[in-house]
């Protein structure tokens, strides 16, 4: 097997690969263009979120048998195609699951203790301790958008707390002892708390929009540790203005671009991000949520593992 690297990512996959007789190329800096050109004498890519694996690209890569992506999701390689072609695809959902779900309880505790905005007062000299009065996640209504593994994961952490979990996914039967599975009518009566757990497909785009945030009976928290454009920024921020939102904790924006490495596919500052950064009821990071040192590792054995299975 002729592996090609096309990320840096945990030395274990290429360590874990050439123990298996495996040869490694490394590119890292290379146009698509010029990956292209070389693409068919590999049987094997890794990639993160370098560029997209459409259609063009997988026709040169004539002799491609898997692609390893580090990372939950697949919406940068043309999966339909790539499947069709017999191309073994490996994500590693499982990789990363258990950080997505501490950083999103860990924005949770933050808005609802303003722990960054009484954070910031102190170190600026103000000591305002009842404008900073916190609320208890006890005794609130979590629900979550799509339960698979992240969301899963996400409810499993919530068992500590004295807490209700619904959760609402277009498969049925996914429910388990940490979440309760109901309809969407439920899901926006009960809701106080939503967190979006969803991959990001045709039609999770632009799913949570004005219509979405109009029908909740209870003003919501909103959290997004899932994937930027299946979220409305302008629509959320109108929900903010109006009191529909009483606050969102954002990992992932509509702006970053397809690589995730960068913010703005074009400059300058949308207003509703402008916004965002300005309202002290709003946390953001940098898409960092299962971004940590022990996912690094966890992301490139999940992805040795399937590859390894799959092929030897």
């Amino acid at each position: 097997m002729k592996v090609l690297h096309l990320d840096v990512n945990h030395p274990l996959i290429i360590e874990q690969f050439a123990a298996l007789g495996f040869q490694n190329d490394e590119d890292y800096t290379s146009s698509k263009e010029e990956i292209e050109n070389k693409i068919a004498d590999y049987d094997g890519i890794i990639i993160r979120s370098r560029f997209t694996l459409d259609q063009k690209f997988l026709d040169r890569a004539t002799n491609l048998k898997f692609i390893g992506r580090l990372g939950a999701g697949l919406e940068n390689i043309d999966t339909q195609y790539a499947k069709s072609r017999k191309v073994f695809l490996a994500a590693a959902p499982e990789g990363n699951r258990n950080a997505v779900a501490e950083h999103t309880l860990g924005m949770v505790l933050s808005l609802f203790n303003n722990l960054n905005k009484a954070d910031r007062e102190v170190r600026n000299g103000k000591w305002d301790r009842e404008g900073n009065r916190g609320l208890e996640l006890d005794g609130k209504t979590v629900g979550i958008i799509g339960y698979g593994n992240m969301g899963k994961a996400f409810a499993k952490k919530l068992r500590g707390f004295d807490v209700d979990v619904i959760c609402y996914d277009i498969a049925g039967g996914v429910g388990d002892e940490n979440a309760r599975q109901v309809g969407i009518m439920e899901f926006k009566q009960r809701s106080q708390i939503v967190s979006l757990h969803v991959p990001q497909t045709p039609t999770t785009l632009k799913m949570i929009d004005s219509e979405f945030f109009g029908n909740f009976k209870h003003p919501i928290w909103f959290f997004n540790t899932a994937r930027g454009k299946c979220v409305v920024t302008e629509d959320l921020v109108s929900a903010l203005e109006e009191g529909k939102v009483l606050g969102a904790g954002l990992d992932v924006l509509e702006y970053e671009k397809k690589s995730f490495e960068n913010l703005f596919d074009e400059g300058g500052l949308p207003p509703a991000f402008s916004y965002l950064i300005q309202a002290e009821n709003v946390i953001l990071s940098p898409h960092v949520a299962g971004w940590t040192v022990e996912s690094k590792i966890k992301l490139a054995q999940t992805v040795v593992d399937k590859i390894v299975k799959k092929f030897t």
